[in-house]
């Protein structure tokens, strides 16, 4: 015991331990940002994640506007909320980034991925894959004797429990293009 009669260690009096303890919740969020359409700035980008050790679980770039020289960047990462914060403020610092939105906080948002599924099989193997992709509403977007090429949009978690029930029934490669995201409304 120290001369102030507190133990070692945090406790809910400590000056260590002032914020709500929010440390152990992980949680994933979807950032759009909008960056100059120029070479290096996804290298930058991406180098604020790996530098720091945050993954990044999906990731998708396209220019959105030609004449501006603009691209648009969705990342799908995950952390307690004190990392998303900081990742959010390190971006905002970058000098070729105008924008970055957090859309997972900022209100409701529409999320799509594209995947392709390469499923082999024969017999009623074949027959059910073809079943369950018209359930999923999945595309058949080649064909041959031995095997099926099924394209699938959707959530990420619509593509993985179709991932999931495929696996029995011979699938062999998928495709994914990652999460594109926006926000709903005006």
């Amino acid at each position: 015991m120290s001369a102030l009669k507190i133990k070692k260690g945090s406790s809910k009096h400590s000056a260590y331990n002032l914020r709500p303890n929010y440390d152990n919740l992980v949680e994933s969020h979807t950032l759009a940002i909008v960056v100059d359409n120029e070479a290096g700035v996804l290298a930058r980008v991406i180098g604020l994640f790996s530098g720091r050790g945050y993954n990044i679980d999906s990731l998708t770039v396209a220019e959105i506007d030609h004449k501006g020289h603009r691209s648009r960047i969705t990342i799908v990462t995950s952390g307690t909320p004190q990392v998303i914060e900081q990742i959010k403020a390190q971006l905002g610092r970058i000098v070729p980034v105008h924008e970055v939105h957090d859309l997972t906080v900022e209100g409701a948002s529409v999320e799509r991925e594209l995947a392709l599924f390469k499923v082999a099989g024969n017999g009623d193997k074949r027959v059910e894959a073809l079943r369950l992709a018209d359930i999923f509403r999945a595309n058949v977007v080649d064909s041959t004797l031995e095997s099926f090429v099924f394209q699938l949009t959707g959530t990420p978690d619509k593509i993985d429990a179709f991932a999931e029930l495929m696996q029995p029934l011979g699938l062999r490669e998928i495709a994914r293009t990652g999460v594109a995201a926006i926000s709903r409304g005006c």
